[in-house]
């Protein structure tokens, strides 16, 4: 008897920023975010793309790329042959729609089965690593505001946003502004060799628990040169596109940001994961600027990790989705059936 025949549905919607959101690239408000269901047998699945222009991807590459790919889901049962589907369309690219396919099919079979998606896939129960919420980058006097209303609503670990020539200043205007939070640093890829070099000492002094990419993507023999020197670990992010990078970084990292939307999906982010530990990496389990939807699907695999920054969704004013849990900053497992959230 032949299955049922199944429908994949995709809707964009610009979701917004409470405040202006800055990086060393860029600042933005306005990001474009498409919602894939899948439906067969009365049992929908669901994913999100958030495509990122500087993994090229856009809003328009996904939309256009949606109809291409989403024929590649003829059974939500057949993770490998959804794999197989999507790399014979397309085998490098478009990462933020792969991973919204592998979502849906993944909540499609814990829907079916009434379980949530990390117990279908025998994840760990062990309690979730304190997820750190960012201070983005803007003017010192702003950070400091950030920071205190961060601190205030209950968070006790802050990623700093740097890059610029004025990090002494803001590193340590930060430090004294909230003294007794956990410090994270993300140069996003900003700095030069020099330049991170300078800013090791600064990282000791202000009690820095890790630095996330401080050179170029491509730079790998300078991230091994400061890693060698460096007392706070470093973690690759941008130097991370596809899986098959992990084992490339293992020398010149301390540890992965792993992201679902620029990995393609959950189970090439627990494949990525697997490698680091063979390796000896460090884990940081990451997102995009993403709806609950997206951050739901994170936190599923955030039990594995050493580190979490799963704040993409607290930093939206108007996230379509409810039903993540934030405890004094602190993010619960997701423990209903599927991804657990559910649309507002």
């Amino acid at each position: 008897m032949s299955a049922a025949p199944m429908n994949v549905n995709w809707e964009t919607l610009e979701l917004h920023t409470a405040q202006p959101f800055g990086i060393a690239r860029w600042t933005h408000s306005v990001y474009p975010r498409t919602f894939v269901t899948f439906t067969q047998d009365g049992i929908s699945g669901r994913g999100e793309a958030a495509p990122n222009a500087f993994y090229g991807e856009t809003r328009g590459t996904v939309e256009a790329v949606l109809p291409l790919l989403a024929d590649a889901l003829t059974d939500p049962r057949d993770w490998d042959g959804l794999h197989a589907g999507l790399a014979a369309r397309m085998p490098h690219d478009h990462p933020s729609v792969k991973c919204a396919l592998e979502m849906a099919a993944l909540e499609w079979c814990a829907v079916s089965a009434g379980l949530p998606v990390w117990r279908l896939l025998g994840l760990s129960p062990a309690p979730l690593p304190r997820s750190s919420f960012t201070v983005s980058l803007a003017e010192l006097p702003d950070m400091r505001r950030q920071a205190r209303e961060a601190v205030a609503a209950g968070h006790t670990v802050l990623k700093v946003k740097l890059g610029t020539a004025r990090d002494t200043a803001i590193l340590e205007a930060l430090r004294e502004e909230v003294p007794n939070v956990t410090l994270r640093v993300d140069a996003n890829a900003a700095w030069t060799r020099p330049q991170a070099k300078r800013m090791l000492g600064v990282l000791d002094a202000a009690r820095v628990e890790l630095v996330e990419q401080p050179l170029a993507a491509d730079d790998l023999e300078g991230h091994a040169e400061l890693r060698r020197v460096s007392r706070v670990p470093i973690v690759a992010d941008e130097s991370l596109h596809h899986v098959r990078d992990v084992i490339a970084l293992a020398d010149a990292f301390d540890g992965v940001n792993l992201k679902l939307a620029k990995l393609g999906g959950p189970l090439r982010a627990l494949t990525a994961l697997r490698l680091a530990r063979a390796h000896g990496m460090g884990v940081m389990i990451g997102c995009m600027i993403e709806s609950s939807l997206g951050i739901a699907a994170a936190a599923h695999l955030a039990g594995l990790c050493d580190w979490a920054d799963l704040d993409g969704a607290l930093l939206l004013a108007d996230d379509p989705y409810a039903g993540l849990e934030w405890t004094a900053g602190e993010l619960a497992r997701p423990d209903g059936v599927g991804w657990g959230v559910e649309w507002r």
